[in-house]
C-alpha cells in the first residue's frame, strides 16, 4: 500500500456574505475532493493543541502525527533545519520576515507582511546586506524563499513575546513590538534594518517600478533548535514531502523525510501545481507515503482574496488531486486535509477542528457522504489518530 497526504494550506474558512454564506471550500469546484469525501471516511482533525498558536508549525507538526505538545520548540527552528542552517544547543532561531512598514496619521502601520511579495532573488540581495551591516559573531542571517528567511542569535534570548506579522496587517505595530527579557537587542535590529532596506537601491527600484519596499524585518518565531523522532521509527514508513516553504520543508526533514526542491513551487498562487504532482509520483515509486503541501489558499486568505482563494482550491483539486487519481492504483490511499483555518474575514490563522477525508479504492464506501468541506460529519480527532487511521486501515 501506498499513502498520498494532500494539504491544502489554510483552506478552512468562515461563511462569507459575499458568497451567499458559503465558505471558499463549499464555493469552489472541486470534484475530486468532494468524490473522496463521500465515498471515504470523515473527520475533523484538532491541529492546534490548547494553549498552542494556530500558526503552520503547530499544525503541520500535527498533520505529520507529532504532538506540538510534546515536540514543539518553535517555528524558526523548524525552517532553520529546513534551510539546514547548524544551531548549537545554545542558539536561538527567528523568523525573519521582509516586510513593508507604512506610515499613517497614528503611527506605523503594518503594510505588508510579505514586503509586497518580494521575489527571491530580490530578498537575497537585502539579507545580504544585512548581514553586512547587522552581522556580527552572535547574529547571522540566512536568505530563505520569498520574504520568509532566518536570523541566528548566537546564545540569545527566546522567551520574549512577538506577534506574527500576518496577524496585524494594515494595524499600527506599537502595540505588537517584541517585550521580554531580549526585547531590546531585537528592536534595535528591526530599528537599524529600516535605515538600511529604506534606503537600498533595490527599494528605490521597486518604488520606481509602483511595488512596495521591503523597509523593514520584522523578527517573531523564536526558538531553540527541534528534534522529532523519525516518521520511519515512529509510524514504520519511509516517506518524502513536495513542499515550498521551509517551515514545511523543516518538519519533513526533522521526522527523517527526503525532501527535494521542485522547481516552479513558490509557495504562491502561482506555484506550478502539476510539478507538484509530478514530483509526487516520482517520489512514491521508492516512498512508502508521500506529503504534497500548497501553500496558495492560505496566501489568499492573508490577503484577503476571495477569488484567489477558490481558484487555489480549484487548481490543487484539478491539477493536482485529479492528476494523483489518474495516474496511480488501486493501492494508494489518500488523506485530505487542510492544516487550520485562515479565514478571509480576518487575515489570520483560527484555531479549529478541520476536516480531512481518508479514500480508498479497495474500500469504497456507499456515496452516501457529504462534500469536502468545514461541514463535513465524523469524530474529532488527533493529528496522530489521523495518520494512524490513514495508514491501518489495510484490508
Amino acid at each position: 500500500m501506498k499513502y498520498i497526504v494532500l494539504i491544502g494550506d489554510g483552506m478552512a474558512d468562515f461563511p462569507l456574505e459575499e458568497l451567499g454564506g458559503k465558505t471558499p471550500l463549499m464555493a469552489a469546484n472541486k470534484p475530486n475532493m468532494n468524490m473522496a469525501a463521500r465515498k471515504g471516511f470523515t473527520g475533523r482533525v484538532k491541529t492546534v493543541p490548547d494553549g498552542f498558536p494556530p500558526g503552520s508549525d503547530v499544525a503541520g507538526m500535527s498533520i505529520f502525527g507529532y504532538d506540538p505538545a510534546l515536540y514543539y520548540t518553535g517555528r524558526a527552528p523548524i525552517e532553520a533545519f529546513g534551510m539546514g542552517i547548524p544551531m548549537g544547543p545554545d542558539d536561538v532561531a527567528y523568523r525573519c520576515n521582509l516586510v513593508n512598514i507604512g506610515n499613517t496619521e497614528g503611527g506605523d502601520t503594518m503594510g505588508d507582511y510579505s514586503g509586497g511579495h518580494i521575489s527571491t532573488e530580490e530578498a537575497r540581495v537585502l539579507i545580504g546586506s544585512l548581514n553586512e551591516e547587522l552581522g556580527t559573531e552572535k547574529i547571522a542571517f540566512f536568505p530563505g524563499v520569498g520574504y520568509r528567511h532566518i536570523m541566528i542569535w548566537k546564545g540569545g534570548a527566546w522567551e520574549l513575546s512577538t506577534t506574527p506579522p500576518h496577524d496585524i496587517t494594515g494595524k499600527q505595530i506599537a502595540g505588537y513590538l517584541p517585550g521580554g527579557d531580549g526585547a531590546a537587542t531585537v528592536l534595535a535590529l528591526m530599528d537599524r534594518s529600516r535605515e538600511i532596506l529604506g534606503s537600498h537601491d533595490l527599494s528605490r527600484k521597486r518604488i520606481d517600478a509602483g511595488k512596495l519596499p521591503a523597509n523593514s524585518i520584522w523578527l517573531w518565531g523564536q526558538g531553540k533548535r527541534a528534534s522529532l523522532p523519525s516518521f520511519r521509527e515512529k509510524f514504520g514508513l519511509c516517506g518524502a514531502t513536495v513542499c515550498a516553504v521551509d517551515l514545511v520543508r523543516g518538519i519533513s526533514s526533522l521526522v527523517g523525510f527526503t525532501t527535494p526542491i521542485v522547481e516552479g513551487a513558490t509557495g504562491y498562487l502561482d506555484t506550478d501545481y502539476g510539478a507538484k504532482a509530478r514530483a509526487a509520483l516520482k517520489l512514491l515509486k521508492d516512498h512508502d507515503i508521500v506529503y504534497i503541501h500548497v501553500e496558495a489558499p492560505d496566501e489568499a486568505s492573508h490577503n484577503g482574496n476571495i477569488p484567489e482563494k477558490i481558484e487555489a482550491i480549484e487548481r490543487i483539486d484539478r491539477d493536482v488531486l485529479g492528476v494523483l487519481l489518474k495516474e496511480t492504483d488501486r493501492d494508494t490511499r489518500f488523506l485530505i486535509v487542510t492544516d487550520h483555518a485562515t479565514p478571509i474575514a480576518t487575515r489570520t490563522h483560527y484555531a479549529t477542528p478541520v476536516p480531512f477525508a481518508v479514500y480508498d479504492r479497495n474500500r469504497p464506501a456507499p456515496e452516501e457522504g457529504r462534500d469536502y468541506d468545514e461541514e463535513a460529519g465524523g469524530m474529532v480527532i488527533s493529528g496522530e489518530e489521523m495518520i494512524r487511521i490513514l495508514i491501518g486501515r489495510e484490508q
